[in-house]
C-alpha cells in the first residue's frame, strides 16, 4: 500500500473490482492507509499496532463508502446540487447540504455490505464480552490533516450507538456528514475538488468514561517542547474538544513526569451515558463536584507517559484524546481514543538551544526531551 499514493488510492477504490475490502479491523490497517480508511481510523491501526491501549473497532472502507454512493445512485444530483455554488453564500450552501443529507440517509444499504458490518458489529461485541456492544461512530476522511489544510473535525462522530440497526442509521448520518454546509465551503475555499474527497466510518468500542480530554506532548500555547498539557473533564471527552467547559489543566515535565502546574476549573457540565435510554447525554456536574479534580496524579503520569511514547513512535508532537474508563481496574483503564500530529507549533522552525558549544548537562537534557539514547 505504501507504494501508492493516496489520490491514485481513492481512484482505484472508486473502481470497486472485488478485491478491496469494504470492511477492515483497526489492527489491519496502519498511518499508510489513509485513502483506505481516513486520518482517523489509521492513526487508531497505528497506535494498536505500537502496543499503544486503544479500544477495539473496525471501519468501512472507502471502497465501502464508494460502493455505497453507487448503489445509491444519487452522485450525479450532488453534483448538480453542488455546481455553481458561492463558498460565502452560507444560506445557499446549507440548502445544498440538507437536500444532500436528506438523500443520503434516506439511502437503503445492500443486504451485502449491510451484513459486513452487522458480522463484524456482531464480532466486536464478542471481543468486548457484551452484548450489542455500545460504540462510537466516528467519521475518518481521507483529506484529514493534509498539508496546508486541515479538515479535521468537520464531520461528525455518534457516542454510545447500540444495536445493529443503530449503527446502520449513524453510519449513513457519518456519510452525509462529508456534505455539511461547512465542509463543502471548505473544499470549495481552498480548490479541494469534491470527489477528490472519500470518507471512512470507524465503528469503535465506547470507554464508558470516568474522566477524559485531551492531551498535547507540546504546549499549544507557547510551542514548549519540554512538557506535556493535559486538559480533563468527567465523562466523555466531547465537553473538552466542543469547549463547552472549561476543564482542569495540567503541565507535566516530558522528562521526569513531574506536575508542574495544575488548575482546577469549575466544571458545570459533562456528557455521560442514561442507561435508562441508551445513550449519550449532557448532565450537570453536582454542585460538589465541580471543583474537584477529576483526574488523579497517578493517572496524570502514566497520561504523560503514554503521550511520551506516542510522541516517540511518530517524531513529533502529538494532539492526543484519551479516556479513563470506569469499568476496568486502575493499571488498564487509560485509552487513547485519537492522536493526530500537533500542525500549528510543530510545523514553524525550532530555535537553537543555545547560542554556542552545549555544555554536557545540557545535552543529556535536550537528549531526553527529544526521546533519545543517551551514551
Amino acid at each position: 500500500m505504501g507504494s501508492v499514493s493516496a489520490s491514485e488510492e481513492i481512484r482505484m477504490g472508486a473502481k470497486l473490482d472485488g478485491s478491496a475490502p469494504v470492511v477492515c479491523w483497526f489492527e489491519e490497517v496502519n498511518k499508510d492507509s489513509i485513502a483506505l480508511v481516513g486520518g482517523k481510523c489509521s492513526s487508531l491501526g497505528e497506535l494498536i499496532n505500537a502496543g499503544v491501549r486503544v479500544p477495539p473497532g473496525f471501519a468501512l472502507t472507502t471502497h465501502g463508502y464508494a460502493q455505497f454512493m453507487r448503489d445509491a445512485g444519487i452522485q450525479s444530483e450532488i453534483t448538480a446540487l453542488l455546481a455553481d455554488l458561492d463558498h460565502q453564500d452560507m444560506d445557499k450552501l446549507e440548502e445544498a447540504s440538507r437536500l444532500i443529507r436528506e438523500m443520503i440517509e434516506s439511502r437503503p444499504m445492500s443486504i451485502e455490505l449491510e451484513d459486513h458490518i452487522a458480522e463484524s458489529y456482531r464480532k466486536l461485541s464478542v471481543r468486548s464480552c457484551i452484548p450489542a456492544v455500545p460504540v462510537a461512530v466516528r467519521s475518518s476522511a481521507t483529506a484529514e490533516d493534509l498539508p496546508g489544510a486541515s479538515f479535521a473535525g468537520q464531520q461528525d462522530t455518534y457516542l454510545w450507538i447500540r444495536g445493529v440497526d443503530s449503527v446502520m442509521h449513524h453510519v449513513r448520518r457519518c456519510i452525509s456528514s462529508l456534505y455539511t454546509g461547512r465542509a463543502i465551503a471548505y473544499r470549495m475555499k481552498m480548490g479541494f475538488p469534491h470527489e477528490q474527497v472519500a470518507i471512512s466510518v470507524g465503528i469503535q468500542k465506547m470507554a464508558n468514561s470516568l474522566t477524559a480530554g485531551v492531551m498535547f506532548t507540546i504546549h499549544p500555547t507557547n510551542g514548549d517542547r519540554s512538557v506535556i498539557v493535559i486538559d480533563s473533564n468527567f465523562g466523555f471527552g466531547e465537553s473538552v474538544v466542543s469547549g463547552e467547559v472549561t476543564p482542569d489543566h495540567f503541565v507535566v515535565n516530558k522528562v521526569a513526569l513531574d506536575i508542574l502546574e495544575r488548575t482546577i476549573s469549575t466544571k458545570t457540565v459533562c456528557y455521560t451515558v442514561d442507561f435508562k435510554e441508551q445513550k449519550s447525554v449532557a448532565l450537570d456536574v453536582p454542585f460538589e463536584r465541580q471543583n474537584i479534580q477529576s483526574i488523579v496524579d497517578d493517572e496524570i503520569t502514566e497520561l504523560a507517559w503514554m503521550g511520551k511514547k506516542i510522541e516517540q513512535h511518530y517524531g513529533r508532537p502529538m494532539d492526543i484524546e484519551w479516556a479513563i474508563d470506569k469499568d476496568l481496574p486502575a493499571g488498564g483503564n487509560i485509552f487513547i481514543l485519537q492522536a493526530r500530529p500537533e500542525t500549528i507549533w510543530s510545523d514553524k522552525p525550532k530555535a537553537p538551544a543555545s547560542g554556542g558549544a552545549m555544555s554536557a548537562m545540557d545535552f543529556i537534557v535536550s537528549s531526553l526531551i527529544a526521546g533519545k539514547k543517551v551514551s
